[in-house]
Order: structure tokens, then C-alpha cells, then sequence
């Protein structure tokens, strides 16, 4: 049975948990804002400098030459743009994940301390039922486990693809402006 200490107990850490999540969420919106900010001054001191060097331009040629030297910086920063964004947000997912993780696996310790207080309280004769219960708390955890597992390997495959999608873009925005040279 549980107590009205334990019960406040219960809640305080609650509590926290969820004031420590809503802290590290709006550390991650004050990144995303810091990045856009700075992205979009950077972008529009190099929109004034392309705006004066465009205007100094004297034939189509050297326009054309201009204008294909603008698009592989321009895709190397949308690369490392993109790449800065994810890196917040997996940082940020990380941080959720390592909470729940924690509050299920002391969630999982307190049922298993109930059950097994239970257990020993339990009638004589009630073994094999007291066994089962046991048993399927045991799958359960196996299955949480698992789970966890899978989700930290589709993670990770799906960073491994984000990377190489990146390298890709940005060698053949390479290759397209040494051609174009």
C-alpha cells in the first residue's frame, strides 16, 4: 500500500521531470532561433555583397562565371544549415528519450518490489501463479528492451542516411559547378 508520502513523492519528482523537459525544449527552440538568426544575417550581408559585385559586372560572361560560383557555397551552407538543425533536434530527442527511459526503467523497479512483496504475502498454494505474474513481467521488460533497441538502431540508420544525403547533395552541386567552369 502505498503512502501519502510516497504518493507526494511520486508527484515532486513528476514534477521536476516535467519542469526539467519543458527546460531543455525551450533550449532547444532558443537554438533553432540562434541558428536562423545567424543564418539570416549571414544571408543577407552575402545578398548585399552578390548585390555589389553583380552591379560591378561587365558582360554575360563573367555573370554567368559569378552566378556559378554562387551555387556551390550556397549548398555547402544549406548542408551545414540542415545538418546544425538536425544536430538540435537529436540532441534535443535525446534529452526526452533518456527521461522516459529513466521513469521506465525506475517504474519497472518499483512493480518488480511490488510484486515481490506481493509474492511473499501471497497465500500458501499460490506459487505457480505468483510465478506467472513474474514471468510475464520479465517478457514485458524483454519486449521494453527491445523496443528500445530498435528504435536507437532506426536512429541511428536514419542519421547514417541524413549524412550521406547531405555529402551526396553537396558533391554534386561540386561536380555541377566545376562543370559549368
Amino acid at each position: 500500500m502505498l503512502t501519502v508520502e510516497q504518493i507526494v513523492a511520486a508527484q515532486r519528482a513528476n514534477v521536476e521531470t516535467l519542469f526539467g523537459l519543458t527546460h531543455k525544449a525551450f533550449e532547444g527552440v532558443e537554438k533553432i532561433v540562434e541558428l536562423n538568426l545567424t543564418a539570416s544575417k549571414a544571408a543577407l550581408s552575402e545578398a548585399s555583397g552578390h548585390t555589389q559585385t553583380m552591379l560591378s559586372v561587365k558582360d554575360a560572361q563573367e555573370l554567368l562565371a559569378l552566378q556559378s560560383g554562387l551555387l556551390q557555397p550556397l549548398s555547402e551552407k544549406t548542408a551545414a544549415y540542415s545538418r546544425h538543425l538536425y544536430d538540435i533536434a537529436t540532441g534535443a530527442s535525446s534529452e526526452f528519450t533518456k527521461s522516459v527511459e529513466g521513469q521506465a526503467a525506475e517504474a519497472q523497479k518499483k512493480f518488480a518490489a511490488l510484486v515481490d512483496t506481493a509474492s511473499k504475502n501471497a497465500p500458501a498454494g499460490s506459487e505457480s501463479a505468483v510465478a506467472v505474474m513474474k514471468s510475464a513481467i520479465s517478457a514485458a521488460n524483454n519486449a521494453l528492451e527491445s523496443v528500445q533497441k530498435a528504435v536507437k538502431q532506426a536512429t541511428e540508420v536514419a542519421e547514417a542516411n541524413f549524412n550521406a544525403v547531405a555529402a551526396s547533395a553537396t558533391q554534386v552541386t561540386k561536380t555541377a559547378t566545376a562543370k559549368k567552369r
